[in-house]
């Protein structure tokens, strides 16, 4: 019975949680599991990764996770960053992320390899077409500047440059990766971006405010065809028909992120976005969860990194810790405000401005309410819950309130949040009845402990009725509707019957007419157990009790009565141990008397007594016997080998079955074979001498 109402309530909870999922989602910001996720999924393979752009994608979430892994790859990413930039035949692609990962690890590396690197890259950039030409060599030449001392490399045609990637762009703000190509994509549009900022970074004059005004503009028309989800995440989709190409919205999104903050932070005045959409952005991102693919982590906390501290709007995110306060404990109600990468927001106030039932759109329970700071450990927490709360499912409405005006456009809010939250207790049960009726005007009744062991046995048949009633209230005296409220019979032979137990009020009732219910019993007659079930994913008590069983007395079926449907195997029975198997082997044939049997074995013998007999007469020639030493030994080996054959005979006959003969006389005959060409060779070769002699 316990191990039933563990799995009960475990299935209650999960489905009611979940069920409240849809409508609303908890954003957390990147915590310690992140921090195992990336151990995990970014595991070298002999110290290293299998290309740069893995080596670069595993440090930068090892770098903005905190993790101090860099030793660990340090070697082995140093040999092949050395040797991808002192290649002259190396692709662009490895050049730029040779030089992403040395931006991270710090190679040692000559003068004069940057410079012979910025030369490449520049005369790449001056014959680009292509957006990611552009994207690799001017991404390239920024981080070489990064890395070195040479405040003077520029490009020489900034600006020609600027207006030859914007010339790849659409009016809708996608970019295309080509002018061949007349597709345009999402994901390119955060590649260009980049590569503008790179660009600005790299003008020794302004670039025309004119080019930066229409892209500014691009930019805008691209948020008009973000995407949101119910729950205020706002996320960029890739709409490329070329599946070779195609992007998903994680990737999407990373990309847009990325050149965004990118043109944004090299370049002067407002971008006009709405801090809304920014702040739906870093939700999509943190709602994803912690993916385990090593390509969705690094875009996901690298994305996250580059809106951690961004010049267009700072995303706050405020977290529960818990989400289920329970009355009995008399949990407070905590809440943190974090950015997403985890970082303490700047002087605010967060506000309860409002608790609703779930559901429903009544007006709130409470009054507006401030909660209180703890600079210690930088959680603002409602020590009580107001007495208007009582257990169910609510959600919370909170506001955040920053201190410093200067701070309204560097950081997003995003207004009011609205969280799910569960406030559990202990559900009274009270006035717990059963009872067999004669007729609708009652007859006595029986009281059960509904918590207690306590167990009724009652009988009925066809032309009575069985009444369950109880009620239920919260700590605070109002009625309670549990999520599941059940009557379920269970008859001797395993068939179920559950009906759903109706309410009014605090007051719970159940009237069972057998004489209308007993097809649905299929004229089964016997024992049925009485089980109540009474659970909700709040119901702290939440119960699954035996109240007893019923002897019910129906009448026969008819012929062409409804047969109960066949019930499910027994799973012991199907996976369980099975009867042993007690094999009865046939009976032995009739043998023949022992006399006959040793009369037919002399006779058997009787030709080979003639045989030795025979030879005696006949006598032994031992003339051509070797006479040296070494062919004599070979002589008497290869008979003793012919004795031991005859022997093997024996054996066989008697004892040995034909396997193990076999493996005998293989072992044998090859030794035979060996000995019996040795003195055969012998006597060939004395009897070619006598003829010559």
């Amino acid at each position: 019975m316990a191990g039933s109402l563990e799995g009960f309530l475990v299935l209650i909870v999960a489905a009611l949680i979940c069920s409240s999922s849809f409508a609303s989602s908890i954003f957390q910001p990147i915590s310690d599991s992140h921090r195992s996720a990336a151990l995990e999924v970014f595991t070298p393979r002999d110290g290293s990764f299998f290309s740069l752009e893995e080596t670069y994608e595993a440090l930068r979430t090892f770098e903005v996770l905190g993790i101090d892994k860099k030793s660990d790859i340090n070697t082995a990413a140093c040999q092949s960053v050395l040797e991808i930039l002192g290649s002259p035949s190396s692709a662009l692609k490895d050049l730029f992320y040779a030089l992403k990962v040395n931006g991270i690890v710090k190679c040692d590396i000559e003068k004069d390899v940057f410079e012979v690197v910025a030369s490449r890259l520049q005369a790449t950039v001056s014959g680009a077409g292509a957006l990611l030409d552009f994207y690799y060599s001017v991404g390239g030449l920024v981080l070489v500047k990064d890395q070195t001392s040479k405040d003077d490399l520029y490009l020489a045609d900034a600006e020609g440059v600027f207006g030859s990637i914007k010339a790849l762009s659409q009016s809708d703000g996608r970019w295309r990766y080509n002018s061949n190509n007349p597709e345009s994509s999402t994901f390119a549009a955060g590649l260009a971006l980049e590569a503008l900022s790179g660009v600005v970074s790299l003008s020794s004059s302004e670039i025309d405010q004119s080019l930066i005004g229409t892209t500014k503009n691009d930019i805008l028309k691209l948020f008009d065809s973000i995407e949101k989800y119910d729950d205020g995440a706002f996320y960029f989709d890739e709409k490329l028909v070329d599946a070779h190409e195609h992007q998903g919205p994680l990737s999407t999104t990373s990309s847009v992120v990325r050149g965004l903050t990118a043109f944004a932070a090299v370049t002067s005045g407002s971008l006009n976005l709405p801090s809304g959409k920014v702040l739906g952005l870093a939700r999509f991102l943190l709602g994803i969860g912690i993916p385990g693919d090593a390509k969705d982590l690094f875009n996901q906390i690298d994305s996250l990194a580059s809106l951690e501290s961004n010049s267009v709007s700072i995303p706050l995110i405020l977290s529960l810790p818990a989400t289920v306060l329970s009355l009995t404990k008399k949990d407070a109600l905590k809440v943190k405000v974090n950015t997403v990468l985890g970082s303490n927001a700047p002087p605010l106030t967060v506000k309860l401005v409002g608790v609703f039932r779930s559901g429903s759109k009544d007006t709130s329970l409470i009054e507006g309410q401030e909660l209180k700071f703890n600079p210690e450990s930088a959680v603002y927490a409602l020590d009580a819950l107001p007495k208007s709360i009582d257990v169910g499912k609510y959600t919370f409405v909170f506001e955040m309130v920053l201190h410093d005006p200067d701070h309204l456009n560097l950081y997003a809010t995003g207004g009011q949040t609205r969280i799910p939250i569960f406030v559990t207790g202990v559900v009274k049960v009270d006035s717990a009845e059963i009872s067999v009726l004669d007729s609708d005007l009652g007859s006595t009744e029986t009281k059960i402990d509904l918590t207690g062991e306590n167990t009724v046995s009652l009988s009925a048949n066809h032309l009575q009725k069985l009444r369950l009633s109880f009620q239920l209230s919260t700590s605070h005296g109002h009625a309670f509707k549990p999520h599941q409220a059940i009557l379920k019979l269970t008859h001797e032979n395993k068939v179920e019957h559950s009906f759903v137990v109706g309410s009014s009020g605090k007051q719970f009732e159940i009237n069972l007419d057998f004489l209308g219910l007993v097809e649905k019993f299929f004229y089964l007659s016997g024992k049925y157990n009485v089980q109540l079930t009474v659970g909700d994913a709040v119901m702290e008590n939440s119960f699954l009790k035996a109240i007893g069983h019923l002897d019910l007395d129906l009448p026969e079926p008819p012929e062409k009565a409804l047969q109960p449907p066949p019930q499910p195997l027994d799973q012991n029975f199907r996976y369980g141990p099975k009867a042993e198997i007690t094999h009865i082997f046939r009976a032995p044939e009739k043998l023949p008397p022992k006399e006959l049997s040793h009369a037919f074995l002399g006779l058997t013998l009787f030709p080979l007594l003639g045989f030795l007999v025979g030879l005696l007469r006949l006598g032994v020639n031992l003339k051509n016997f070797p006479s040296s030493s070494v062919p004599a030994m070979f002589a008497v080996l290869f008979h003793l080998g012919i004795a031991a054959v005859l022997l093997l005979y024996a054996l066989f006959w008697l004892k040995w079955d034909l396997f193990t003969t076999l493996k005998a006389l293989g072992f044998l005959g090859a030794f035979l074979m060996f000995v019996g060409h040795r003195i055969l060779s012998h006597l060939a070769s004395i009897s070619s001498k006598l003829k010559s002699a």
